[in-house]
């Protein structure tokens, strides 16, 4: 009795075939991602450089910080502190006044019944993001000097919402679009009114792309520039994007406070996105699959 070994070849599906690699291309790739995130880094490390330098130009920096002193910081909290509260200030108030408005809207975007004006206001929510900021701070300027918002944090704070709701809106739609509404409806079963539903069953189960939401919204008001530049006047209310271009000046002999200045503003964005990785991961792909 004779025995016959058959060899068969898997296809792979959908037609395409895939070539195994074995180990000897895996160093390779370490040395060029290696190579790839020093150079993305390189200018984060000297900026940290930098800022622990005795003194003197930027130029001049050793590549190691050997004499390295924190000089830098103690004049940075000393002349920056208070724009760095500032900032902290604003960026929490604008998470707050966004998400107290993004998520009613997106909620009743997708589970009332609106019809036709739920894609008109999706529309216009578009449309505001396509907006030059700088048209939107000349206005908001205007507006400001008769009411009275200028060198304020309140209106700071509502000109980053303009930015931060509509983008908001968009995150959050998909989102609340995904879930079942058979959780909604049994909600409703047992007693439940709209605004009991939307706070005791969506926003917990949104909780992912309410923290995505959030953390976009405080980068983008922490980063701001334009509404700062614009609608600030005084030195009273200055957040940290415009007191470090302030610090800069035409002529910069020390550029230690300086760098420090940027290394002590980098920190809350560094912060929050390690803490917050996972949940933005699930929260901007929570919405892309239809349940």
């Amino acid at each position: 009795m004779t025995s016959t070994l058959i060899i068969r070849e898997d296809k792979p599906r959908f037609g395409f075939r895939t070539k195994r690699r074995g180990g000897a291309g895996k160093p390779f790739d370490v040395v060029l991602g290696v190579l790839i995130i020093a150079v993305m880094l390189f200018p984060v490390y000297w900026m940290v450089n930098v800022s622990l330098q005795p003194a003197g130009n930027a130029v001049e920096t050793p590549l190691i910080p050997i004499n390295f002193t924190l000089r830098g910081y103690g004049t940075a909290l000393a002349e920056q502190g208070d724009n760095l509260v500032t900032s902290l200030i604003v960026s929490i108030g604008t998470v707050i006044v966004s998400l107290a408005f993004a998520a009613p809207a997106a909620y009743a975007m997708v589970h009332f019944e609106i019809g036709r004006w739920a894609d008109l206001i999706l529309f216009g929510v578009l449309i505001t993001q396509m907006v030059p900021g700088i048209v939107v701070a000349n206005a908001l300027y205007t507006a400001y000097a008769n009411i009275g918002l200028l060198n304020t944090i309140p209106g700071l704070i509502l000109a980053n919402a303009s930015h931060g709701i509509p983008f908001s809106i968009l995150l959050m739609r998909a989102f609340m679009g995904s879930l079942p509404p058979s959780i909604i409806e049994a909600a409703y079963v047992d007693g439940a009114g709209p605004v009991r539903a939307f706070i005791s069953i969506v926003l917990p189960m949104s909780r992912n792309v309410l923290i995505t939401a959030a953390l976009f919204t405080f980068l983008s008001a922490w980063g701001d520039f334009l509404f700062a530049l614009t609608l600030t006047t005084t030195d009273q209310i200055r957040p940290i994007t415009l007191g470090l271009y302030n610090y800069i000046g035409e002529f910069v002999a020390d550029w230690s406070p300086v760098m420090a200045t940027a290394v002590l503003s980098s920190l809350p964005a560094i912060v929050l996105l390690v803490i917050a990785q996972k949940y933005v991961a699930a929260g901007i792909s929570g919405g892309s699959v239809k349940s």
